[in-house]
């Protein structure tokens, strides 16, 4: 009985599914990209519902706290949290970077750069001002915004009309807010049936990442893997928890024990936006945060907080400066910690190749020729880091919700 509880969790089954996809992607080779339109399929299902999703949830959201004394206290613990622990996570990277050197020994002479791996340049580095950043976010047409899936624009007009929502006089807003709140159901439970064909979609995922880029090319990052791994599991499993411990009524123990799904999730899909449904319904029910808090806290972590992205940053930094024995300047690494920190606040929260990255060797005069090696094995570090990602999210839920008000649940 118990063993059949455990194999109905989908979780589970999920981390079944990937590691079927993986020794079927080993042994079928490209010819398991056969496989890719389950993965596909899964990954359409799920964009098609996180638009919406995130547009209700941060409405609703902001609505529930906009009209309340700890309103602001909430959105400003909640941004601080993600910029202290983003740069952290930096340090963390560099330190352990230049402790371990995992580029000293590399030799990238002997690997061949093949047509499927995607090229560089120093224009994949250019990032924007800050005034045109800060003018980018505000969209001037918002249904542009939601079709081309633009979500930071979609975030700030979702908080700025949930808080105009509490200053609307009457019972009209009420009404409004309570049929929002009626959606956000019906779209998490439109997720929830979508997360009963997990297994395949992770299960196709998983065979055409493996098939097509197999396990040899890991063989010369191994060092910079092995590293990056420890980074993620300090972060996740030491700094994150005890942050929850001390800061708020959640213990450790319990935190990391209750994040195992959507840290299953998020590793198979490697995607906060994907996982978002998971993570909002284990902070909810089983770390009791109220729907309010959960509500703003976690869409707005799935799109600017990536922590995980962070040490990526700092380290493939650490990585290439000492493969190319680049001598760093403390200016250096204050760029690459700058760099890294608003990078990774800045990327969207969806899966793909990291071209930040590129702007952060930039920043400091790193050269960027071995990055096509990296992002052919993207797919593998955007899944680790992306479980880190959503544990940040959790967290900050956890910790911002013992100031949330009362009556906001």
């Amino acid at each position: 009985m118990k063993m059949k509880k455990w194999l109905s969790s989908i979780g589970m089954q999920v981390v079944i599914a990937m590691l079927v996809g993986a020794v079927v992607g080993h042994l079928m080779g490209a010819d398991a990209a056969v496989f890719a339109p389950l993965g596909t399929l899964f990954i359409s299902l799920i964009k098609m519902l996180v638009i919406p999703l995130v547009l209700v949830a941060i409405v609703v959201g902001a609505a529930s706290l906009g009209d309340s004394p700890s309103a602001g206290k909430i959105g400003i613990t909640t941004f601080a949290f993600f910029l202290i622990t983003s740069a952290l996570a930096v340090v963390l990277a560099i330190g352990l970077g230049v402790w371990l050197k995992p580029g000293a020994t590399a030799d990238f002479s002997n690997v061949a750069q093949t047509s499927d791996m995607i090229q560089v340049t120093a224009a994949d580095g250019k990032i924007a001002g800050a005034v045109d950043t800060i003018i980018g976010m505000i969209p001037t047409n918002v249904f542009e915004s939601m079709t081309s899936g633009n979500i930071i624009q979609i975030l700030v007009f979702s908080i700025f009309f949930g808080i105009a929502l509490t200053k609307v006089k009457g019972d009209g807003a009420k009404q409004v807010q309570k049929g929002l709140s009626t959606i956000l159901e019906a779209l998490v439970w439109m997720i929830t049936k979508v997360m009963i064909i997990a297994p395949l979609g992770v299960f196709g995922l998983m065979a055409e990442a493996v098939g097509t880029y197999g396990f040899e090319r890991l063989e010369v990052v191994l060092n910079l893997f092995w590293i990056y791994v420890a980074g993620i599991f300090i972060f996740g499993f030491v700094v994150y928890p005890l942050l929850v411990h001390f800061l708020s009524p959640v213990s450790a123990r319990r935190f990391i024990f209750l994040m195992k799904k959507p840290q299953v999730m998020a590793l198979s899909t490697a995607s906060s936006m994907a996982t978002l449904p998971v993570n909002m319904q284990t902070v909810e029910e089983e770390l009791k945060v109220s729907n309010a808090t959960a509500s703003f806290v976690l869409p707005l972590g799935a799109t600017i907080n990536m922590s995980g992205n962070a040490i990526y940053y700092g380290l493939v930094a650490i990585f290439f400066a000492q493969m190319y024995q680049v001598d760093l300047s403390m200016m250096a690494y204050a760029a690459i910690i700058l760099t890294s920190t608003l990078g990774a606040i800045g990327q969207a929260g969806v899966p793909g190749p990291t071209f930040l990255v590129v702007a952060v060797l930039m920043s400091a005069g790193i050269p960027i020729d071995g990055l096509p090696l990296l992002f052919a094995l993207d797919r593998i570090f955007d899944m680790i880091r992306t479980a880190l990602n959503i544990t940040g999210d959790a967290a900050c839920a956890v910790i911002v919700d013992k100031y949330a008000p009362k009556d906001a649940a």
